[in-house]
């Protein structure tokens, strides 16, 4: 069966500490968004009275079918999946966005609602500004109405391209794009994520995404454990990858953001703990030692060692 998921409403929760300011200030500032931080020190400064930090919670609702936006949020960590619902519970996902994006288009777009929900995939933080400080803000002037209308066509081209991957590539080649995609808004090699949240994200049926992680374990690229992947190696995943990550990626490395701030590909090495989980993996499907070895020697020079 396709996958069929539905999500909580997310409630007004903001970062719990008992003196929140510091740790606001400190922890999840909100030039960690890339949008925040490529916006000149005049504009920047003339948006941080209003903005209001939020968590965001694995799994929560930010924004509901038909529902209006009431703020644009600002992501500093995490990440939020879009999906369109269907009326039998069905739903299919058609963007990612982390801290180089927003979730709220509608309000900058001048519209009210959209017939999609953004639900957090990866817990994180945001900054949250109301819809009708931003109109005033784009009254104001600066460069933060040119900057969102720049993202927001880098989400559109995005969208296309996913509708175009989910229709001609594999499910192997969307499960690698879609990894990489969460990689790259991540500092780590690790992405927590459930099966069956992946068949929702790709419309696919969940024994679809089993036989495609199978696919990569067994040729040493991902170590898949419940819920939990664990890249082994980057450059032959993006080798498996079809060209929509990389058309996606370009787009988003033609943005105005600060150097060094998008995807964190030196840190992706081979978590040296999942190696023993690595070998009996290989052992379990019968395969010979040496085909084990020689998944552990690429992973260990991956790793630098």
């Amino acid at each position: 069966m396709l996958a069929e998921l539905s999500f909580p409403a997310c409630s007004d929760a903001r970062f719990a500490a008992s003196n929140p300011e510091p740790a606001v200030s400190s922890q999840h500032a909100p030039d960690q968004n890339r949008l925040l931080a490529s916006l000149p020190s005049e504009d920047y400064e003339h948006l941080l009275p209003d903005l209001q930090p939020v968590a965001l919670p694995i799994g929560w609702t930010v924004d509901d079918v038909g529902h209006r936006d009431k703020y644009l949020y600002f992501v500093t960590e995490g990440i939020v999946g879009k999906f369109y619902m269907m009326q039998n519970g069905m739903s299919a996902g058609f963007a990612i966005a982390g801290n180089e994006g927003v979730i709220g288009i509608a309000s900058i777009l001048g519209g009210e609602t959209m017939p999609s929900q953004a639900v957090v995939l990866s817990a994180g933080y945001a900054y949250r500004l109301s819809a009708d400080l931003l109109k005033s803000e784009f009254a104001h002037g600066g460069l933060l109405l040119p900057t969102l209308l720049r993202y927001t066509q880098v989400l559109i081209t995005q969208t296309g391209q996913i509708v175009v991957c989910n229709r001609h590539h594999s499910v192997e080649q969307q499960l690698c794009r879609l990894i990489l995609s969460c990689l790259d808004r991540l500092s780590s090699n690790e992405l927590m994520m459930t099966q069956e949240l992946i068949a929702a994200l790709l419309g696919v049926r969940r024994e679809s995404v089993t036989e495609a992680a199978g696919k990569l374990q067994q040729a040493g690229l991902i170590l898949y454990r419940r819920g939990h992947i664990a890249v082994l190696d980057r450059r032959q995943l993006e080798a498996h990858a079809c060209e929509c990550y990389r058309a996606v990626r370009d787009k988003l490395d033609r943005l105005p953001f600060p150097k060094d701030t998008l995807g964190h590909t030196a840190q992706h090495h081979p978590a040296t703990r999942y190696r023993p989980m690595l070998a009996k993996a290989f052992r379990a499907r019968g395969q010979r030692r040496s085909t084990c070895s020689t998944a552990l020697a690429s992973a260990q020079r991956n790793d630098g060692r």
